[in-house]
């Protein structure tokens, strides 16, 4: 058995959706399978826009400036979606962990599996490994996953227009 911890994959996961919402259902559950979640869902008519609400809630977490506060809006997000841990073996991954009840609806199972995936991520990393980016105007989610602590940009991309920006205003 191998203990999946919904760490880093299903913080990553939220900022993805954040930053890039899809258009419809196929596009969320799409977004699932390329960040790790080989499960399928049940459709419901409102899985869109339920899942849109998670996201939004999601949102609160990132943008609380304070540890408590943060750690306030994700105890309440979990204790929302509180169900019993279970061993399941699906889809050749072997034994482990999931944090839902089966068959759940897809907003109800991304809302587990991204407060605790959330959670895992700032105790084990740090309170302070997610916010937005330091790029001026972009305010894309960025997830802290380096080494030292120091991810302050979503990509490259707004990296080096601020290293542009902030050459230039030398000069």
């Amino acid at each position: 058995m191998h203990l999946n911890p919904y760490g880093e994959y299903a913080v990553l996961l939220a900022a993805s959706l954040a930053n890039d919402w899809p258009a419809d259902r196929a596009g969320i559950e799409e977004r699932t399978r390329q960040h790790g979640m080989t499960m399928r869902f049940p459709v419901a008519s409102g899985d869109h826009v339920g899942t849109r609400r998670v996201i939004d809630e999601w949102l609160r977490v990132v943008d609380a400036d304070d540890p408590d506060e943060r750690a306030g809006l994700l105890n309440a997000q979990m204790a929302a979606v509180t169900a019993y841990p279970r061993l399941t073996d699906h889809d050749g991954e072997g034994w482990h962990l999931h944090y839902r009840d089966e068959e759940e609806a897809l907003p109800r199972v991304l809302a587990a599996v991204i407060s605790v995936g959330t959670s895992l991520h700032l105790v084990t990393r740090g309170m302070n490994r997610l916010g937005r980016c330091a790029a001026d105007p972009c305010g894309n989610v960025v997830v802290d996953v380096t080494r030292n602590g120091r991810q302050r940009y979503c990509s490259v991309r707004c990296a080096n227009r601020a290293a542009v920006r902030r050459h230039r205003a030398r000069a």
